[in-house]
């Protein structure tokens, strides 16, 4: 039997609650990172296994032929991350868009310095392993907030204004006997890993946790 449905007055509208916000969101880093340049994405909700978010350059379209770039977030990564990391993957992908629109994007899935120079200039440090001091450029590359940089300080201006993502999902529940589970490597023994979103693979030990930087994405074995 279905749950009931929970009441709630007309005026809970989580659509709205949810897609005005992101535009928000988008906005105000478009004015204060990136002086208002950036054209307007459609930003959608992609539940994606293992996938923070993405960029797509010109994925919609419109009757009259106008396009639109996408900029994709993972809800099911939402409550176990804070605003603060949702928010910075968004202007991950706004300097993807931007790269798209202004610069010469690296071929294929390279992270190129042009990118990498952006990302450092409006407070996001690239970096492939996670800390401080990696490598910037690359397939695979991530990034860290640096402290007290553009980023922080326009991010900090946005939550002065009572800026919340208000609904999350809630962490899906695992089921149980449905079709069979794949046995776990022996430890010490090197795997195939592959992206989820694109043809990306590489090697690496059982347990490594690698991701791919285009689409920030965790590899998964295959």
């Amino acid at each position: 039997m279905n749950a009931p449905l929970d009441p709630q007055p007309a005026s809970v509208r989580p659509t709205r609650d949810t897609y005005e916000r992101l535009q928000q969101a988008y906005d105000h880093f478009n004015k204060t990172l990136f002086e208002g340049t950036l054209p307007n994405a459609l930003i959608t909700l992609q539940r994606r296994k293992k996938t923070f978010g993405y960029f797509a350059g010109a994925r919609f379209a419109r009757d009259d032929g106008r396009k639109a770039d996408e900029i994709a977030l993972n809800p099911a990564s939402f409550h176990e991350r804070s605003v603060n990391e949702i928010l910075a993957t968004l202007v991950h992908d706004m300097v993807h868009l931007w790269q798209h629109h202004c610069g010469t994007p690296g071929r294929g899935r390279y992270h190129n310095r042009e990118w990498a120079a952006k990302m450092k200039a409006i407070g996001l440090q690239p970096t492939i392993d996670g800390a401080e001091g990696g490598k910037e450029t690359g397939e695979s590359v991530g990034h860290f907030i640096v402290p007290g940089g553009p980023f922080e300080t326009a991010l900090n201006r946005l939550l002065a204004k009572d800026f919340a993502l208000v609904w999350k999902e809630l962490p899906a529940a695992a089921e149980e006997g449905k079709g069979e589970a794949a046995p776990a490597p022996k430890s010490g023994k090197r795997v195939r890993y592959a992206c989820p979103q694109c043809d990306l693979k590489a090697w690496a030990k059982h347990e490594a946790r690698l991701v791919c930087g285009e689409h920030m994405t965790a590899m998964a074995p295959t």
